[in-house]
């Protein structure tokens, strides 16, 4: 209990930690000892001196990430047992080891008690990302410990925290190979192969949290022409031209995103004739398309990172899901996503029902939909669930 520097809490400000949610606010915070870096381990005390967790120090309004509930060492022998659990959670569900696809998320943070921390899969390359100062100083320890547990199952680790890392914490991080190095970055996922770009693209490359959702989309696409909003690396364009689309196109205001779909969209159907990408902007392209399509995705990118930004966030969503609304031919449906933590379930409902109401559609729910098995939400962090859809049937 010694080995770590101490935090220790207001009065009444343990109820949350008790109730095992993963953050210490700043706010919740009495008093530090001296020489606290950030990223370090601490340990978190109660006001009258109870032990309650162990976790990363960070300056901010989450001060501390909990790492663990039980008065532990953060060393390898904790690495190796958390991502042995991971992993046996992925093996169970059917993704690693698949014959289907090699592509999956092994850590999703908080929801697999590693808050600060993500790894995903993609073919021989594990992917990593420090979200915390605390992962980012324990990176190679991580990484060694992944190589391990893996077994095999990965030749490469990439590193690519430059954009996640608090900027204020000056680490001067550069992403790159922490283990092995390749070229080879095509992966494969329910049987189709998507270049995957760790090297600059959003996230880890590739948003692996659509996968189920990209395959419901197949389910619907046969005989539709089908829009593509927001398109990013072509995932549901490259899916609904398997699920038998009449014609597919794919909207995204970067040119980069368009050439990755070009690509992926060649990878997997060569020669095709059937899709065409434009690099426009979302809006002006709703603006100006007449009603010719009965099957569209809108999968923006996040409208809000803070609760500051909610307001005008599910203004956004309203204004966009209307525009999508009055274009879709009668019988038509709609995948309409928002991925901003801070847009709560019902606010993303009440968003597209303001937007139905403004089309004057007659609007159907079909489905509701979330993120996907091996992006869990821990049952004692609600803040978890990021990722909010629903499948409309339009008349």
């Amino acid at each position: 209990m010694d080995k770590y520097k101490k935090v220790y809490l207001r009065k009444g400000k343990e109820q949350s930690l008790d109730r095992f949610h993963p953050w210490v606010f700043s706010g919740a915070i009495a008093h530090v000892d001296d020489g606290v870096d950030e990223g370090e381990v601490v340990n978190v005390f109660s006001s009258d001196g109870r032990f309650i967790a162990v976790g990363h120090y960070q300056i901010g309004s989450i001060s501390v990430r909990v790492l663990s509930f039980d008065d532990c060492d953060i060393d390898s022998k904790f690495w190796s047992a958390s991502l042995k659990c991971a992993l046996e959670m992925r093996i169970a569900l059917g993704l690693a080891d698949s014959s289907a696809g090699d592509t999956y998320r092994l850590v999703h943070g908080e929801g697999d008690f590693l808050p600060g921390l993500v790894i995903d899969v993609y073919g021989k390359t594990a992917v990593m990302q420090a979200h915390s100062v605390g992962m980012h100083m324990m990176r190679n320890d991580i990484a060694r410990e992944l190589m391990a547990v893996m077994g095999g199952r990965i030749d490469n680790i990439y590193y690519k925290s430059e954009t996640t890392l608090p900027f204020k914490a000056e680490l001067g991080q550069e992403d790159g190979f922490i283990c092995g190095g390749s070229a080879d970055n095509v992966a494969v996922e329910n049987g189709l192969k998507f270049y995957v770009d760790w090297l600059k693209g959003q996230k880890t490359g590739f948003f692996i949290d659509q996968r189920d959702n990209r395959s419901l989309l197949e389910h619907y696409s046969a005989g539709r022409n089908v829009l593509n909003m927001f398109c990013y690396t072509g995932g549901f364009s490259v899916y609904a031209m398997r699920g038998g689309a009449a014609s597919v196109h794919s909207v995204d205001s970067s040119a980069k995103a368009i050439e990755l779909t070009e690509k992926n969209v060649e990878l997997n159907f060569p020669s095709h004739e059937r899709h065409a990408a434009y690099c426009e902007d979302a809006f002006k392209y709703l603006d100006k398309v007449a009603d010719k399509y009965n099957l569209i995705i809108l999968d923006p990118p996040a409208f809000a990172k803070h609760r500051g930004a909610l307001h005008n966030a599910l203004k956004g969503y309203t204004r966009l899901n209307a525009k999508a609304l009055e274009k879709i031919q009668p019988g038509g449906i709609l995948f309409t996503f928002s991925c901003s933590q801070v847009v709560t379930k019902d606010n993303f409902r009440n968003a597209v029902f303001t937007a139905a109401t403004v089309a004057r559609r007659k609007v159907r729910i079909l489905h509701q939909l979330h993120q996907p098995a091996d992006h869990p939400i821990n049952i004692y962090h609600p803040e978890g669930e990021y990722l909010k859809g629903l499948v409309l049937y339009v008349e």
